[in-house]
């Protein structure tokens, strides 16, 4: 869950990781297309990974019988959140540079750079308007929120299931992951095409 505290914390860490050089701010980014095109594949690998995973007919067509990729799918649809993520970052001229968690760093980029300024609720907004949707305010601050804590649980879960849980992920999780991963890369490619 995304409270104030944990807003503050990443707001504090990039401010350091500001001074320090480990975040740069520049005019253009020249890994959009790089960043895009690796969330674009990481979210088709998680996709196939759960359609194999769940479907009787192209395990037989693909001789793995037995095959789970459900941990997998967890994995591949939080890169697909993270280089999506990344993009956004890149697209603004942001760049990460820091030689330790590079997740983290990006995530709390994102929160200092897009959530905490309201530019992502502000994007949100102007699709509902355009939608026609009520509440315009309301609901913007919701999917934004919603999307950002989507992309905190993801980072959290593959960090959990890669290296604590030592058991293959269960079919739900990955349905979740797959369908937080959509609503995530379709926001954040809409920011970054304006």
């Amino acid at each position: 869950m995304l409270d104030e505290k944990k807003v503050k914390e990443s707001k504090k860490r990039v401010e350091q990781m500001l001074k320090s050089g480990e975040i740069v701010k520049e005019k253009d980014g020249k890994f959009v297309e790089f960043f895009l095109d690796n969330a674009k594949k990481s979210f088709d690998s998680a996709r196939l990974l759960f359609a194999v995973s769940t479907e009787n007919g192209l395990r037989k067509a693909t001789g793995f019988q037995d095959f789970n990729g459900f941990l997998w799918t967890v994995n591949t649809s939080y890169y697909s959140m993270f280089y999506m993520a990344r993009a956004l970052l890149e697209s603004s001229g942001i760049k990460i540079k820091t030689e330790h968690s590079v997740h983290l760093a990006s995530f709390d980029a994102l929160i200092y750079y897009f959530y905490a300024t309201g530019k992502i609720q502000k994007h949100i907004i102007e699709e509902f308007q355009e939608a026609g949707a009520e509440s315009y305010e309301v609901l913007g601050k919701e999917k934004a929120k919603s999307l950002v804590e989507d992309y905190f649980s993801e980072r959290e879960k593959r960090s959990r299931f890669t290296y604590e849980m030592g058991e293959i992920a269960l079919q739900n999780k990955a349905q979740t992951s797959l369908d937080r991963a959509k609503r995530f890369n379709e926001a954040l490619r809409k920011m970054i095409e304006l």
